[in-house]
């Protein structure tokens, strides 16, 4: 045999074919194989990645303590600057409803207080000087004076802007939150554990609600009275409709009416309000834009057509 490969040009030729072919697709398919592989590692990475950031976005469920502006104001206290405010638990609630939950939070905000408060002055005092203009004292005063109150109100703003945006992705996501906890509660599940499971499953869609969600199933873990920890839930949430589920849940529990029926009907309701906002805030549109049609509008449409006319008279007295 092998001395008719050897002899015959022919077949071995085809042998050879037939051998490079055999190579070449074990080759295809190692190579399929391993970008396969290597497909799958990237995509659990991304999956890891995705769910390490939701965890710790907004300052959730992670506790960030350990971060740059953290470190920052332990050292301005080592240095003597007490950052502790009078009014520390409102405070400390305002951090919370605004998704910061890291206990140096308030710290922190006093903290950017302070420094805007003698930034914007001295930008503004170096710019000033470094401009040559010649400014009078009251008006280096007057605009210092502005700028550092200024610099104490923008992180209010700030914060009240960031209290007011999840509130509402919280008033948005809710009544699914509900449907979802009606199907697991149908399903056989105890309220601990479909609280649990919603919290899992909306990590992606609403992970501010799955963060209250889930503090509550850790509060109830821990031994915290289902009561104490379903007030918190509202307490933490600081959106009126959450309040009146957490006590819709302890009424529940209390005179031992059905779960099931309790979050239907809190579902349907929630839903209902939430077509009516939508309804009023359609209503409001037409207002809205009769603001901008009159201030831009219509001052052209009085020079169009009041244009000629004035120039005809123009014409007619010169």
């Amino acid at each position: 045999m092998i001395n008719l490969l050897l002899t015959n040009p022919v077949l071995r030729m085809i042998v050879l074919l037939v051998l490079f072919a055999l190579f070449t697709f074990a080759f295809s398919r190692f190579l399929q194989f391993a970008l396969a592989r290597l497909d799958l590692r990237r995509q659990v990475r991304d999956i890891g990645t995705q769910i390490r950031a939701l965890k710790t976005a907004n300052g959730s469920i992670q506790n960030r303590d350990e971060s740059a502006w953290a470190q920052l104001a332990q050292a301005l206290e080592k240095a003597g600057l007490n950052l502790v405010d009078t009014k520390g638990d409102k405070l400390h609630e305002r951090m919370f409803a605004a998704g910061f939950r890291e206990p140096s939070a308030p710290k922190i905000f006093t903290m950017v207080r302070l420094g805007m408060v003698f930034i914007l002055p001295g930008t503004y005092l170096l710019l000033t000087a470094l401009s040559g203009e010649e400014a009078s004292l009251l008006e280096l005063y007057a605009i210092s004076s502005g700028l550092a109150a200024l610099g104490l109100y923008i992180p209010n703003l700030f914060v009240q802007a960031r209290i007011d945006r999840r509130q509402e992705a919280i008033e948005l996501g809710f009544p699914d939150c509900l449907d979802l906890m009606l199907v697991c509660v149908e399903a056989g599940l105890g309220l601990e554990s479909a609280m649990n499971r919603v919290g899992r499953e909306m990590m992606r869609s609403h992970p501010e609600i799955a963060e209250l969600l889930s503090t509550t199933t850790l509060q109830m873990r821990a031994g915290a009275p289902r009561e104490e920890a379903l007030r918190t839930l509202g307490t933490l949430s600081g959106v009126n409709h959450v309040r009146s589920f957490a006590a819709l849940l302890i009424q529940s529990d209390r005179m031992g009416t059905s779960l099931g029926d309790s979050l239907r009907i809190y579902s349907t309701e929630m839903r209902e309000k939430r077509r009516m906002r939508a309804e009023e805030k359609a209503h409001r549109i037409p207002v809205l834009i009769s603001i901008p049609l009159v201030v831009f509008m219509l001052p052209v449409m009085i020079s169009v057509l009041m244009l000629p006319g004035a120039i005809r008279i123009m014409q007619a007295f010169s």
